[in-house]
Order: C-alpha cells, then sequence, then structure tokens
C-alpha cells in the first residue's frame, strides 16, 4: 500500500461531509489490502479482559496469530481460532511472516514495546489507550507511525458513538459561547497498597518476566495481574491513565486542543509503588487561533465540580461540562443537555457535520484496506496520551508544571525528567 497523504481531522470531516464517505462503502479490491479473501491477516497481543472485546471486534477478519502471557487465556481463545500460531512473547509474533495487522491490548507498560516493533516492521496498528506509558514512549510511538503511512488507531471507542459527535457540533457551533473552562470528572479510583513482601510461586501457566517486559524485575505476586497493575506506577498511571483518553477526548475533539502549557495536580501524598485514591489536575491550555486560552480540570476517585455541590447539575455520573460564555453544555457518553434549559427551549441542534462512524474498530479495518483516515490515529491520540499523562508526572514531582512539547520537558523541574523518560530493562529497549 501507498503510504497515506496528510489530512487534518477538520479536512477529514468536511471531507466526509461533502462526499467523501463513498471511499467507506465502497468495494475493497485485493490490491488495497488483505490477503486472497480481501480480509486482513491479524496478530492479536494480549487477549483477555478489554483485549478480548478488541478481538471479538476484528474477528471478521482473518485472525493468524494470538499472543498472551497466560497459557489458560491463551487457550480459550485458541478453541475460536485453531489456526492461529500462538505465542507467549509478542516480539516472537512480530516475526511471523505475512501479518498485515496488530491488535494490541496488553497493560499500559507494554503498549510501546509492542505497537513500536509492530509499526517498524510495516504493520498496522489498533492500541487500547492510553496509547504509552510515559511521554517520550508516546512521542516516539506518534513519530513511528507518522513515518510508517500505517492505519493506527487508539482504543477509545467512545469516540465512534452518535453523542460525542452531537457534543463536538454543538460546541463547534458556538452554542454556548465561547469556552474557557470544562471539568472532566470520573468516580472510579485505581489506588492503595505496599509492595508485597511475600514471593508466592508463579503459577505455571503465567510467564510472570515476559508480563513485565520492560518493567523493572520484581517476583511475581497475583497482587499485580491480571487487573490490579493499573495501581501500579511501573504498569500503569491510575485512574488517569485509564479513563483520561475516554473522558478528556472529548473537550480534546471539540475544542481543537493539543499541548497544554501549565499543568498543576492535587491529591493526597504522592507514594512511591501505587497511584492515589483521588486527583484533581488543572491543564491551561493556550489560545489556537480565534479559539481563547481554556483551562480543562480533571477529578476522579470521587471528586466533582463544585456546581454539583451548589445543586446547579443534575446527579449524573461521570461526565464533562463545557462552560461557555452564554451557557453550560453537560454530557457523559451516551447523552447531553444544555443548561439552563430555559435559556434554551426551543433550541435547533446545528446541521450534522460529522459523519455517523462505520464502528471504532471497523474504521481501522477500512484504513487498513483503503487508505481512509481514522479519526483517533496516533497523532491524534499520542497528544491525548502524553496530556493525561503529564498530570501524573505533576502530581508525582508536587510542582506545577510549565510545559514544553517541542522539547518534552516541563521547564526549571528536572526531577520530572525520571517520570517523562523510563529506562526499559534490557531486551525491551524502544
Amino acid at each position: 500500500m501507498k503510504p497515506r497523504r496528510s489530512i487534518s481531522r477538520r479536512g477529514f470531516l468536511a471531507g466526509m461531509a461533502g462526499g467523501a464517505a463513498a471511499v467507506w462503502t465502497s468495494r475493497i479490491s485485493l490490491a488495497a489490502g488483505g490477503g486472497p479473501s480481501g480480509k486482513l491477516s491479524i496478530g492479536i497481543i494480549g487477549v483477555s479482559g478489554r483485549a478480548e472485546e478488541n478481538l471479538k471486534a476484528v474477528r471478521g477478519e482473518e485472525i493468524v496469530a494470538l499472543c498472551d502471557i497466560d497459557d489458560s487465556f491463551l487457550g480459550n481463545a485458541a478453541k475460536e481460532f485453531p489456526s492461529a500460531a500462538r505465542y507467549n512473547d509478542f516480539r516472537k509474533l512480530l516475526d511471523q511472516k505475512g501479518i498485515d495487522a496488530v491488535v494490541v491490548s496488553t497493560p499500559d507498560h507494554t503498549h510501546a514495546a509492542a505497537t513500536l516493533r509492530a509499526l517498524r516492521s510495516g504493520r498496522h496498528v489498533y492500541c487500547e489507550k492510553p496509547l504509552a506509558h510515559t511521554l517520550d514512549e508516546a512521542r516516539a510511538v506518534a513519530k513511528a507511525a507518522a513515518k510508517s503511512g500505517k492505519a493506527t488507531q487508539l482504543g477509545t471507542q467512545i469516540h465512534a458513538e452518535p453523542n460525542y459527535r452531537r457534543v463536538v457540533e454543538l460546541v463547534r457551533s458556538g452554542a454556548i459561547g465561547a469556552v474557557r473552562e470544562v471539568h472532566v470528572w470520573v468516580g472510579k479510583t485505581w489506588s492503595g497498597g505496599e509492595r508485597p513482601k511475600e514471593t508466592p510461586p508463579c503459577p505455571p501457566h503465567i510467564h510472570f518476566d515476559l508480563w513485565l517486559g520492560p518493567a523493572p524485575e520484581r517476583p511475581y505476586h497475583p497482587a499485580y495481574l491480571p487487573a490490579n497493575w493499573r495501581r501500579w506506577w511501573d504498569f500503569g498511571g491510575g485512574t488517569l491513565a485509564d479513563m483520561a483518553c475516554h473522558h478528556m477526548d472529548l473537550p480534546h475533539w471539540a475544542l481543537d486542543l493539543r499541548n497544554p502549557v501549565t499543568v498543576e495536580a492535587e491529591g493526597p501524598p504522592v507514594h512511591p509503588e501505587t497511584t492515589p485514591e483521588w486527583l484533581i489536575v488543572r491543564y491551561g491550555h493556550p489560545a489556537r487561533g480565534s479559539l481563547p486560552p481554556v483551562v480543562v480540570t480533571w477529578y476522579d476517585g470521587g471528586k466533582r465540580p463544585p456546581l454539583f455541590a451548589e445543586k446547579k447539575l443534575p446527579e449524573w455520573g461521570d461526565g464533562c461540562l463545557f462552560v461557555g460564555d452564554k451557557g453550560l453544555l453537560l454530557s457523559d457518553y451516551g447523552r447531553h443537555k444544555l443548561l439552563p434549559e430555559s435559556d434554551f427551549a426551543g433550541f435547533t441542534h446545528p446541521p450534522r457535520s460529522i459523519p455517523d462512524s462505520p464502528g471504532h474498530h471497523e474504521e481501522w479495518i477500512r484504513a487498513a484496506k483503503t487508505g481512509s483516515p481514522t479519526l483517533c490515529n496516533f497523532d491524534y491520540g499520542g497528544a491525548l496520551t502524553e496530556t493525561a499523562l503529564l498530570g501524573n508526572v505533576a502530581y508525582r514531582t508536587g510542582k506545577k508544571l510549565r510545559w514544553n512539547p517541542e522539547k518534552l520537558e516541563a521547564e526549571g523541574c528536572p526531577e520530572a525528567s525520571r517520570l517523562i523518560r523510563i529506562e526499559p530493562r534490557k531486551g525491551w529497549e524502544i
């Protein structure tokens, strides 16, 4: 496949609305990609949990390789795809010939190691959010994706749902006026715990050293996997790393946000091993063309905007609030509301300018076959990931960061460097 021409997100949407959607529904020729059946040959890295859902979403293609560090999970997946080659080490999967595309659904600390190898070997890549474990990794992945010309998609599945698209249209239409303030909140928490002192034997079906991958060596303990790795700095980044790419995606999309210039955070005392019970992060973004500067505030672990305590918002769960000069726009994954309701009585939604998605995974598959764009490619997803991870850097340093995105550096805060770049274990270099 020839490298695809670069296209902006706004340009893509305008083209789609103007008729370029035909490329998404056109017949796929063999020359566009895939094997003799016209299907992609896909390697799956990670097969359980969120990975299982991603596998189901691409099962209509040719699943030719499966990889997981847990032989039990791997065996279950192989029952449905018995002809697929099986691996415990994704580096070996990527040595297999004939793989067109790869789906990466591992813990955060191995996202970049797998994704970079896949891109550099000429594969299209779908990777779960966040794109990487550190800012340095996220930037490296975005650069590799741009150089490769391959189809990429970050696993922010809600981006493909209609509600987000209608909210973006409302904000961009000026329905609530200029937006200088956004609040994003998530109730869940990943936190707590000391490093285990016990060293129980590793079950024979788990290949723990491969699970550690680039992370510092430590003894096996069930406190880390299969799910609780998000609580540990060596493997995840708590609730912020888990959920910010989903929820902050909406203001980033609607307001054309990319790199903040300031980041400050508050939370409980920093623990050297595990992530905080709650966090509040303020991201200061500069003006973008005619759009004014905006502060995006993130809350997790039960913290929420003061407007809830003042009874000025309906009691929804997780969500996002745009504060405009002319009103408020409240949204969650599946619904949105203009507030105060009395001010918007009889309001007519602006004409639709963002076409419906064929599905988040399907968008990536079609991109791999036809060269059509993806909305959450690794350029957009990389910047979104960097922003999310910066909140943890600000929290762990205890400093208000003045961010220089070109240098990937927190100016005047040298202690941030050890969190922006982490040296991987030997054999797992990126």
